[in-house]
């Protein structure tokens, strides 16, 4: 097994061999019946035939790779993306730092990060045809509420009338930047989209998994499923758990919440759940850890904490903890 680097210092020795992608999972599915349409579909074109009848590939999700000459880990790092999000929020903050993608290839990891079934790179499906519920979509309201920027249902456009939480982390001038980012999300698509996943799992696993939010549901699914796919998973702040944890005892978990969770019901409801998901994962003999992170002193991180001012200090305690059960 290589050597593990844990120093937080970015690696001047970084080699990239090899930048990538595929698509896993998916199925075919065939459409009749379709009206045919004449259809401008380039600009200053005359019109063209547009018919929708035939064979479509529906349900695969996106990943992007890039291994590493040397790498210093012998696995892998994935990262899986929120609820009405997509691989981007790993890449870079919304204020222009370099994101968690960076932080840990600089760390030593050959990195993937992946867009779930109907997000972004991965494509959608035609909507109502093969997609039978339509979308929801995230508004700037929402994302102040759910990620816990300021005190519920105060937001307002105008940056100079916002009052966020004290010394909250988020770049609060970058909000709309963030905002940016969001797609469609299609509510009803987790049992595909764990589909998806499993099969690309099961290309480069097993893996160092990072997910968030929805995607920490599904990390979590996942372990207590296929847990020979895994070295260890680390969740922030996920949105549910499974009703059983299955044979996820045999991974180690890594919970990590932020700042201001007792202020909003959801969060308190998610975090009572979570707790005690854990409870049960300890008991089974899990090296299952909590990172509290008020409760370390460290105070003001958001729901995007990947994000946040300190998002390098938070990858830091998720390193050390790899390389402590590594």
């Amino acid at each position: 097994m290589p050597s593990m680097n844990c120093s937080s210092e970015e690696n001047p020795g970084v080699r990239i061999k090899e930048i990538g992608s595929f698509f896993a999972g998916g199925r075919r599915v065939t459409l009749t019946d379709q009206p045919v349409q004449q259809v401008q579909v380039a600009r200053n074109a005359p019109a063209r035939t547009v018919d929708m009848n035939g064979d479509y590939i529906t349900g695969q999700c996106y990943v992007q790779y890039l291994r590493q000459v040397a790498p210093t880990f012998d696995a892998p790092l994935m990262f899986w993306h929120g609820g009405g999000m997509t691989g981007a929020m790993w890449e870079t903050t919304p204020d222009g730092r370099p994101g968690w993608h960076s932080y840990f290839l600089n760390a030593g990891f050959d990195t993937f990060v992946c867009d779930a079934v109907e997000r972004g790179r991965a494509s959608w499906s035609p909507y109502p045809q093969i997609y039978k519920e339509a979308p929801v979509f995230r508004t700037l309201n929402d994302v102040w509420n759910m990620f816990r920027f300021g005190p519920a249902d105060t937001y307002t456009p105008e940056v100079a009338e916002q009052h966020p939480f004290d010394a909250v982390r988020f770049p609060m001038s970058d909000l709309e930047s963030f905002g940016a980012q969001f797609v469609p999300r299609w509510v009803t698509h987790a049992d595909i989209t764990l589909d998806a996943y499993y099969q690309a799992l099961q290309q480069v696993g097993p893996v160092w998994l990072i997910a968030h939010s929805q995607g920490g549901n599904l990390a979590l699914e996942a372990a207590a499923t296929h847990p020979e796919l895994f070295r260890g998973v680390v969740i922030i702040e996920p949105a549910s758990v499974p009703s059983a944890t299955g044979r996820a005892a045999q991974v180690p978990h890594l919970f990590i919440w932020g700042d201001n969770v007792e202020r909003f019901a959801i969060w308190k409801a998610y975090r009572s759940a979570t707790n005690g998901y854990v409870d049960q994962l300890q008991s089974e003999g899990c090296a299952a850890k909590t990172l509290d992170l008020p409760a370390l002193g460290i105070t003001g991180n958001t729901h995007a904490m990947m994000m946040d001012d300190n998002s390098d200090q938070i990858a830091s305690m998720v390193l050390e903890w790899i390389c402590e059960n590594g």
